[in-house]
């Protein structure tokens, strides 16, 4: 059972909305640029993308967890210095050592990252509507861990090369933890979230360690050759 009842839940994102604002249209501004961003090649553009996920990540860990859900959840504290330490992570990794690099391209996994996107930013708030949950008590793209978590799995398969695994750690324990919310709370919009580790994770994973050993093929292709 959860320490908390739906309408304790929707009521501290009544109060956490409410306290932002207008930071939700910011956060749907600085998406719309990483967005972008991924159809311009370059370590600019690779670090404005980390840049907005790792900012958005240190927001909702610092505002949403620590200041408004721990009044209803004490561990709200350990989830937001997780959420602090990816925001951390991603600022570290993919704007200070440039060690992320992203691309639009139209695979199947872009697809799948492309469809997460979507859903984070659009289809998200949508189903919240449909489901009653109006504004301001509606779990906001940008600003609320879950749709930040989904939008960083829609990133991170837009990714061209490897980078540490370490990265997908926390998105997938939020999955399960901010997942559960569709079974204890019928919170039916993270139903997604609930699956979205469970499918990212091992596409990064499996999709990378094809491309080194397609990478490791090409580099010994030459090799070969001379030695006939």
């Amino acid at each position: 059972m959860l320490p908390f009842t739906l309408e304790q839940f929707l009521n501290v994102f009544a109060a956490y909305n409410t306290a932002i604002w207008p930071a939700q249209i910011l956060a749907y501004a600085i998406g719309a640029i990483a967005v972008v961003a991924l159809f311009r090649k370059g370590r600019a553009s690779d670090r404005v993308v980390s840049a907005v996920l790792g900012l958005m990540w240190l927001g909702t860990g610092v505002f949403y967890h620590g200041v408004f859900f721990s009044s209803v959840n004490k561990a709200a504290f350990a989830f937001g210095a997780l959420f602090v330490i990816e925001g951390a992570a991603l600022l570290y990794t993919g704007v200070v050592r440039g060690g992320l690099r992203f691309a639009m391209s139209f695979g199947l996994r872009a697809v799948i990252g492309a469809g997460f996107i979507l859903y984070a930013s659009l289809i998200y708030p949508l189903i919240g509507v449909a489901t009653g949950h109006s504004w301001p008590k509606l779990p906001m793209f940008g600003v609320a861990p879950c749709p930040v978590t989904i939008f960083t799995f829609g990133l991170l398969l837009m990714t061209t090369d490897r980078f540490s695994y370490w990265l997908l750690v926390i998105p997938f324990i939020w999955s399960i933890i901010g997942g559960s919310a569709a079974i204890f709370l019928d919170v039916r919009q993270d139903w997604l979230l609930l699956v979205s580790g469970f499918i990212a994770v091992p596409i990064v994973v499996v999709g990378n360690r094809h491309a080194l050993a397609v990478l490791a093929e090409t580099r010994l292709t030459p090799s070969a050759e001379l030695s006939r």
